[in-house]
């Protein structure tokens, strides 16, 4: 099988997992949150937390060794406009997606002291929460834009 195509290949499905875990992840997140049941909450979040864990970080590893073996194996340079805004992107999600992760550990774990204690959320609940979506917002939107530039790959000047 051509090489061009493996690695093509493993960079979409790079791609896809990243997209598809971040929107399955905040989408059951913001549905056991909204059900304000303690237990439902820490075990979402609990299964939430692994999700990402394994499916999400396996994804943000791998994506940019396939991107780059793609670009150098495609004779594509790294600083080429859209390729540059990619990994300007990727970054500024990595720094909205890691304190998510944060921030659903701890989510899991104010859950699961409200469910062993029989006492509803605390209010430090509710603020991490709305950190946690506000965070999500900009690194969904740029992961967004990333997979829009691998597509259009439009002609941007060099960053």
């Amino acid at each position: 099988m051509d090489p061009d195509l493996i690695l093509r290949w493993l960079h979409v499905i790079g791609a896809c997992v990243l997209l598809g875990t971040g929107a399955g992840i905040a989408f059951f997140m913001l549905m056991a949150h909204r059900s304000r049941d303690p237990r439902f909450i820490a075990h979402t979040a609990g299964i939430v937390v692994v999700a990402d864990l394994l499916f999400t970080t396996t994804a943000v590893i791998l994506q940019p060794v396939t991107g780059a073996l793609l670009a150098w194996q495609l004779g594509w340079s790294l600083t080429e406009g859209w390729i540059a805004l990619s990994l300007v992107l990727y970054v500024l999600t990595g720094f909205f997606w890691l304190p998510v992760v944060w921030i659903q550990i701890k989510l899991r774990d104010y859950a699961q002291v409200a469910v062993d204690e029989d006492t509803a959320l605390p209010r430090s609940y509710d603020r991490l929460f709305r950190i946690w979506f506000v965070c999500g917002v900009p690194a969904f939107l740029a992961v967004l834009t990333i997979l829009w530039l691998m597509i259009a790959r439009p002609a941007i000047s060099a960053l």
